[in-house]
């Protein structure tokens, strides 16, 4: 892939002592193209002028959780409206398979590595979070913003699923429907996108070397980020998590239902714009390991 020319002539600028000598591309992201230079810098460069706001959100909440989390997070080297750098940290995706081949000690370590990240980031004090005047996540969705969701679903997606499907739809969304369940809001910081694509694993030391992409971070409700995991690594992986992360009891629930709707969310971003890629996003990386609303914890 061909890495265009102003994103060399950029990174030369800034790094004129730094020889070239291996580049990778990547433009998966969608705020962001990619440029790590020799296995070791990372190079990012906003795709459009929306992405370079979103860039400066994401500059002040690393400046700010790097105070208060314990395993790596990326760490800002030089930052530019339309360019932002830092050392690249080496790792592969936490998948669940990758989790479960781990001998007991491994998992346990892994988890507990969770456990904290999700505790320390979560508890970031209110002060410190409007001192950066951090904004909401854009991961967040009120209750308001989840019925209309069921509405879209049931117009748009409806038509194409099977009646089992449609009937877990309703199931599902029936606890919100009767407020049975409350979707809180909340003043927590969160990564807001905490797939295991962004969860990052050292084979050899087999422990977690650090949690990358914090591209839809911002406040919202602690239990955006438990659904990730429990959409990704299974509610048992969460239930052993519970020991060095307090809390998630009272938003377990709220997690179970945010999980089931991330395929809904995709499949119709992807019909919407006519997009394959979205519609097949989430393939192989859901756990299938989810309690419905409201089972015992």
């Amino acid at each position: 892939m061909t890495i265009p020319n102003h994103y060399i002539e950029k990174i030369r600028v800034v790094y004129p002592n730094l020889s070239l000598d291996y580049l990778e591309l990547n433009q998966d992201g969608m705020n962001n193209d990619v440029v790590i230079v020799n296995h070791q810098l990372v190079c990012r460069f906003p795709k459009n002028d929306w992405a370079k706001e979103d860039l400066k959100t994401e500059v002040k909440i690393l400046r700010v959780a790097q105070q208060f989390i314990d395993l790596p997070i990326p760490r800002l080297e030089h930052v530019e409206d339309d360019f932002v750098s830092y050392p690249l940290i080496r790792g592969t995706a936490l998948s669940r398979h990758q989790l479960f081949k781990l001998d007991s000690l491994a998992q346990e370590r892994v988890i507990e590595q969770l456990g904290r990240f999700y505790q320390q980031l979560h508890s970031i004090s209110s002060d410190a979070i409007a001192a950066s005047s951090i904004p909401a996540s854009i991961a967040e969705r009120s209750r308001e913003d989840m019925l209309a969701l069921y509405e879209q679903v049931q117009q748009l997606l409806f038509p194409h699923l099977w009646k089992h499907q449609r009937t877990w739809v309703h199931e599902h969304f029936e606890p919100l429907v009767d407020g049975t369940l409350n979707l809180d809001t909340s003043t927590a910081l969160i990564h807001g996108d905490l797939g295991c694509y962004h969860i990052l694993f050292d084979p050899e030391r087999q422990c977690l070397s650090g949690i990358i992409d914090f591209g839809t971070a911002g406040i919202g409700n602690p239990a955006i980020d438990l659904a990730a995991l429990l959409d990704n690594h299974g509610e048992a992986v969460l239930k052993r998590m519970s020991k060095y992360c307090s809390g998630i009891e009272v938003l377990i629930d709220q997690a179970r239902f945010r999980a089931g709707v991330v395929w809904l969310q995709w499949a119709l971003m992807g019909l919407q714009h006519k997009d394959t890629g979205l519609l097949l996003a989430h393939i192989g990386s859901s756990a299938r390991d989810i309690q419905p609303i409201g089972a015992s914890w």
